[in-house]
């Protein structure tokens, strides 16, 4: 006779006092000497606990209810907050966020034994209805009946069961239950996973993907709410390739990465753009001002992507050389090089994470360098950083953990880091961007 599994019951709630505070932004508690990670609970508060996940070194909890809490906690403004993956940090005032990424970082430099010359003033925008940029899922639920559009829950594979977003620009994130409906009446509601989400200043286009073909009935009422709704509609069967505007037939977006300036760049929704437009203005704003750029000077653009520094930089200096490991991207960066009359660029596809000292860019040297890396950072080429004799160096980062690696490497190979500083790319999140500014010995 075969035996029936044991059901796994989560143990009971306890209540733990929060020491300290994560990284991550969680709460770190200890029981009977092993580490425990409580989402939404700050420290110092007293906290009744349910533990979510089990490890050998450590377990995962959420806050049941707060018995003591922290002066610094505030109401979460999103209703699904407590549920949905997006979001970490509603319990805590913007301002105190801000503070809190900033202790992060430099704590993390200290321990490291770097210390920057001056502290840049955190970068800071609108705390809510700031993202400009995302990938909503979409899921026809059988048990539930109809359809859920929004981001993940928590630790789960699973959809939120969410009807608005406070962080997305209102104009979609206070929509998740019209589209939800809109998908609802579709033949292929089971059949669309994922709808991205771009916008410039004047438009919205939203992509459906979806893995069957589209009926003409579900045509037609895509069409007709893209009329109704104001969005620009695309349809995505496939890779990038295969997208196709749906209503209206022409469809653009652009950004200014200089507010007072006529540079502009084209990109698509599919393409890499800061969700935070406000913040990357101000973001490129200082990355111009401490490079201190001179007409005589030729910098190298690392990890350039559409030419979001690239053609900025390009107007106030003799030359700009960008990088960038995507070869589609490297097209687009020329073409926006091209659209803006900006003749002083020359672009290079190369996988960065690999040093190749026979690549043209590799053997020429440059005044000032730019290097915006993604999360896993850029430690191949902060080890032959010194070859370039670049005076000065702006390092942005997305992941604090590498930047703090490659910090001393570049540190180590004849640098100081003259200046450091948090933006607050995406409030209410845990989420840490930063500026370090490294000028040669």
């Amino acid at each position: 006779m075969a035996r029936k599994k044991r059901s796994r019951q989560r143990p009971e709630p306890v209540t733990v006092r929060i020491e300290a505070m994560s990284h991550e932004g969680r709460g770190i508690a200890n029981i009977n000497g092993k580490t425990v990670f409580v989402f939404g609970a700050l420290k110092n508060e007293l906290v009744k606990i349910q533990i979510q996940k089990t490890s050998r070194k450590f377990d995962q909890a959420s806050t049941v209810e707060v018995l003591e809490a922290s002066p610094l906690r505030i109401e979460a403004k999103c209703e699904a907050f407590e549920r949905c993956g997006g979001c970490s940090l509603q319990h805590l005032h913007s301002d105190d966020q801000v503070s809190f990424k900033q202790q992060t970082l430099f704590d993390m430099m200290q321990h490291a034994g770097l210390v920057a010359g001056e502290v840049l003033p955190a970068l800071r925008s609108g705390p809510w209805g700031y993202r400009r940029k995302a990938r909503l899922g979409v899921k026809y639920v059988r048990k539930k009946g109809r359809v859920l559009v929004g981001f993940r829950e928590r630790n789960t594979p699973f959809l939120a069961d969410m009807s608005q977003c406070e962080v997305l620009i209102p104009e979609v994130g206070h929509r998740l239950q019209e589209l939800a409906d809109l998908i609802q009446q579709l033949d292929a509601r089971e059949s669309i996973p994922q709808i991205e989400v771009a916008a410039d200043d004047d438009r919205i286009v939203l992509v459906f993907r979806h893995l069957k073909d589209l009926s003409e009935a579900d045509l037609e009422k895509l069409s007709a709410y893209a009329q109704q709704s104001g969005f620009c509609i695309q349809l995505q069967h496939g890779g990038p390739d295969s997208i196709i505007n749906l209503f209206p037939e022409e469809q653009s977006l652009k950004l200014k990465p200089v507010p007072d300036e006529d540079t502009h760049i084209n990109f698509s929704a599919v393409d890499f753009v800061q969700v935070n437009h406000d913040i990357n203005q101000q973001m490129v704003a200082q990355a111009l001002k401490h490079l201190d750029l001179q007409k005589e000077d030729r910098v190298l653009d690392l990890f350039c992507g559409l030419g979001n520094f690239t053609l900025p930089m390009a107007g106030r200096c003799t030359s700009v050389t960008g990088v960038e490991g995507d070869l589609a991207m490297v097209q687009r960066a020329k073409e926006n090089a091209k659209a803006n009359q900006v003749e002083n660029t020359d672009y290079y596809a190369a996988d960065l994470s690999v040093v190749d000292k026979d690549r043209p860019w590799m053997k020429q040297r440059f005044d000032k360098i730019l290097l915006d890396p993604p999360r896993s950072g850029a430690m191949e080429l902060a080890e032959s950083i010194k070859r370039f004799k670049a005076r000065v160096i702006v390092y942005i980062s997305c992941q604090p953990t590498s930047l703090v690696r490659d910090s001393k490497v570049i540190c180590s190979n004849g640098y100081d880091m003259a200046r450091l500083g948090v933006m607050d790319m995406f409030p209410q999140t845990a989420h840490v961007e930063s500026m370090a500014v490294f000028k040669r010995k």
